[in-house]
């Protein structure tokens, strides 16, 4: 794709994006998700069943997660554990929230483009009240609507898609159709390619330079149903990328363009199962980010429950 087809993509999407009713502030594509259709997504649960659609937070690294979160007991003290009367177990966290191994959600204002971010915000400084409406905190109330599965290598026959695969608009529809299911606006939209699966079976591997996603002309997909949410068990993005100087389109497309909260590095191999074996493929989905005012992002873990 040429950087001019890519501009020419990126303009008519925002377009798109300003062009409904903005109600409720810099809510983005958050504003298709209305209090109707998150009552009408609780129609969705009929087995009750939960999964989780979050990978468990890695401690060691690897070729697609050199800089691991890191985990450390705090507590008991020495000489506390075995002890009479109470003493407390404790543990302290980090993270790099953005990395390619970790399920997160990334927000607003993570995506910086020309010098702005989402709506034309200006990107310079950080604290601005401006950018932190931008932020994490946006979703403090959690995400909850209408979520749908589409599995691209169900509806191609393979076990995963290889890394360097583009997603299409046309995938998209297909796989709609093979499932029997229809992404509507307001929906979480989640896309398997298979990464989790191949990650798990074959090990780990550079991901920043090479993996499966979603091509930037599927974004227009995206866009027609006015989905609310994107997430995908990869990065979302393909690697290389499908366009010249832009390392990462569909991140500036879903981010900055439209207002789409992303989330990267989910887990679908069970959920996939679940519905597959239930014969639907949408559901409930709940996600709830930490409070972290200010922050680009958080990590996840989004539950299905059907």
């Amino acid at each position: 794709m040429s950087a001019e087809d890519f501009r020419t993509l990126y303009e008519r999407l925002r377009r798109t994006a300003r062009s409904g009713p903005q109600e409720g502030g810099r809510r983005g594509a958050l504003r298709h998700l209305t209090p109707a259709r998150v009552a009408a997504a609780a129609a969705e649960v009929r087995l009750g069943r939960t999964v989780s659609l979050a990978a468990p937070i890695e401690t060691l690294p690897g070729p697609d997660n050199p800089e691991p979160a890191k985990h450390r007991m705090t507590g008991p003290a020495p000489g506390e554990a075995g002890a009479d009367g109470l003493h407390f177990a404790l543990d302290r966290f980090a993270m790099n929230v953005h990395g390619d191994a970790d399920s997160h959600l990334d927000a607003l204002n993570h995506v910086l483009y020309d010098g702005a971010l989402y709506d034309g915000v200006p990107a310079g400084d950080a604290t601005a009240p401006e950018v932190r409406s931008l932020s994490v905190d946006l979703v403090r109330e959690g995400i909850v609507g209408r979520g749908v599965l589409l599995d691209v290598p169900r509806l191609r026959g393979v076990p995963w898609l290889e890394p360097g695969n583009h997603v299409t608009a046309d995938d998209l529809t297909a796989a709609e159709a093979a499932q029997g299911v229809r992404v509507g606006p307001g929906d979480l939209l989640l896309v398997r390619v298979g990464h989790r699966r191949r990650r798990g079976e074959l090990g780990a591997w550079e991901a920043a330079r090479s993996r499966a996603g979603l091509h930037p002309r599927a974004l227009s997909f995206l866009a027609e149903r006015e989905v609310s949410v994107l997430g995908g068990d990869g990065n979302n993005d393909t690697a290389p990328s499908a366009v010249a100087d832009v390392a990462f389109p569909v991140h500036v497309l879903a981010v900055h363009a439209m207002g789409v909260h992303l989330m990267d590095y989910l887990q679908f191999e069970e959920l996939a199962a679940v519905c597959a074996r239930a014969g639907r493929w949408s559901f409930l989905c709940v996600v709830a980010p930490l409070r972290l005012p200010g922050a680009t992002g958080s990590p996840v873990n989004p539950i299905a429950v059907l």
